[in-house]
This record gives structure tokens, sequence and C-alpha cells, in this order.
């Protein structure tokens, strides 16, 4: 149980920042471009709460961490864009698809810069930081990768089908169905192999 708990706590905190700035992050820009649909609902907020979608985000993904599925995989509320709102919708739904990526492969390089300062000391004291920074790595980048391929959303996918108010799954380059796909068999980046398990177990 020792060893479940230590696991979760090295991989909660990258994964609900890395979520929640990615959905904060295309709210913001549509905001910025003209569309409100966004910010009147709440959705341009660092508060994870307002972007967890409680079946997608943790029963899911806990299901498949506690059974033998070799990967995990959820996701979180999309965002609602309304694209004619926007002030040049060819242009503009791009920047916003590119938000949530952009953010990511922003917060990735923050953590391994963070990682690589940590590494050069090399103090024990700071291994489980450490491997919430290379976790932060792994899971940013691979929102960022996801999210950039032309996957559409599920069929009965929130907002699908109102071309006037729909959800980011629309749009082109967007992949708004896969927020998580990683192994969890092998969870830390190169750098830190070995490591996951918790000291002394």
């Amino acid at each position: 149980m020792n060893d479940v708990l230590y696991t979760l706590s090295i991989w909660v905190l990258p994964v609900v920042l890395a979520v929640t700035l990615h959905e904060a992050a295309h709210g913001w820009v549509a905001w910025k471009l003209g569309d409100p649909t966004a910010h009147a609902r709440g959705r341009v907020t660092f508060n994870p709460l307002k972007h967890v979608d409680p079946f997608g985000t943790v029963v899911l993904p806990l299901l498949l961490y506690l059974s033998p599925a070799p990967f995990l995989f959820g996701y979180a509320r999309p965002v609602p864009v309304n694209f004619r709102a926007l002030r040049k919708p060819r242009r503009d739904m791009v920047l916003v698809a590119l938000a949530g990526p952009g953010i990511n492969l922003a917060l990735a390089l923050l953590a391994a810069i963070l990682l690589r300062g940590l590494l050069v000391v090399g103090n024990e004291r700071f291994e489980w930081v450490m491997l919430n920074l290379a976790n932060a790595m792994t899971i940013n980048v691979i929102l960022a990768v996801f999210n950039m391929l032309p996957i559409p959303p599920p069929r009965r996918w929130p907002g699908r089908g109102r071309p006037a108010a729909t959800s980011l799954g629309a749009a082109p380059g967007a992949a708004r169905a896969i927020r998580a796909v990683y192994s969890h068999r092998s969870v830390a980046a190169p750098a830190m192999a070995g490591q996951q398990a918790r000291p002394g177990s």
C-alpha cells in the first residue's frame, strides 16, 4: 500500500498541473482572441476542479492503474470554444488549438531545467522532487504530442454537433479525446531510471 501511495504521490501533481494549465491555456487564448465562452464558464482558471472530469480524470486512470493494464488512459473536460466569436477564425482557431500543447512543452522544458539542476546537486533528499519533475517531463511531452494529432473526438463527446459553441475537440490538429497515455511499468524519464521504487522498499 505504501508503494502505491508513493507512486501516486509522484504522479498526481505533475498530471494535475499539466492538465489544468493545458485547459486554461486554451480558454485564455480564445478569450484574448475574442471568444469569452470559456472565461464566462469559469474555465480560464488554475483551479483544477474546473477542468476535471470525474470519470475520465479520476476513476478511469485509477481503475487502469489498479488493473493489470500496461498503460493508463484519461481525459479532462474539453474547453468550450465558439469559433465564430474569434476575430480571425481561420487563424485564431489554430492558435487556440496550439495553446495547450505549447504550454505543455514549456512546462516540460522547465521541468527538464530544474531536474538537471537537482541532478548536478545529487542530493538524495530531493529524490521525491526529482521524480515529480521527471514525470512532469513525460506527461507534458505526451500531452503535447497527442494533442497535435488529428484524432477526432468520440461521437458522444460534449459539444459535438454544435458548431456555434463547440468543444475544442472539433478543432483541427487538437486531439482532445486523449489526455494521457503512458506506461506505468516505466514511469520515469531515463535520467531517473532505477529510482521509481521508494527508498528501502
